[in-house]
């Protein structure tokens, strides 16, 4: 299937649609596959324009059963996602503490209460966070990001000699990893 028809029945302006609203009676499934790495792939050509990206972000959600599917009053399209379907790929402090993160497909989040970083398992087993973006979709904290928020970062005692390394935005804890007893005898690093 091309893109072209599901397209022109979206708003090329980016905003984001009511797609938790649209259950059309017309599904399938479309060669679409967001990689862990952000990339979008379309009939196995990474898609280059970023408005494109975006536009073709507004329209996904994720469905009760786990499924990814790109959704217009008239249709929906199932996709593969490999990770998480976004990426945070800036993050910056403002002067009263509050955090705010911007996604690969220009999201941009306030770390609180309904935005909360949350540590989940990566396809390669690492524990990296993520955070709820919209619809059931979340975006995975890009590397670059991590690091920056660890320098920042401040640890806490979970009990028996565990510490969880994280950061306070909008009165809210937010943690980006955590060391066990064992491995702080080890040496490892949080």
């Amino acid at each position: 299937m091309t893109l072209d028809p599901l397209l022109a029945q979206v708003d090329p302006e980016g905003e984001i649609p009511p797609v938790d609203h649209w259950h059309p009676e017309h599904h399938g499934e479309m060669d679409l596959t967001i990689a862990a790495d952000g990339r979008w792939i379309h009939e196995g050509t990474p898609i280059a324009r970023p408005r494109l990206v975006r536009l073709l972000s507004t329209i996904l959600r994720r469905e009760p059963d786990g499924d990814y599917v790109l959704v217009t009053p008239a249709e929906r399209q199932r996709i593969r996602v490999e990770d998480r379907p976004f990426l945070v790929v800036d993050a910056e402090r403002e002067g009263d503490g509050q955090w705010w993160l911007t996604t690969n497909v220009g999201d941009r989040l306030a770390l609180g209460e309904a935005h909360r970083l949350v540590l989940s398992e990566t396809p390669a087993g690492e524990m990296v966070p993520e955070v709820a973006v919209r619809f059931g979709l979340n975006a995975r904290l890009g590397r670059n990001v991590y690091y920056r928020l660890v320098e920042q970062a401040e640890t806490r005692e979970l009990g028996e000699g565990s510490l969880e390394l994280g950061l306070t935005s909008h009165g809210t804890w937010h943690p980006l990893g955590r060391l066990d007893a064992e491995a702080r005898r080890d040496g490892e690093p949080p």
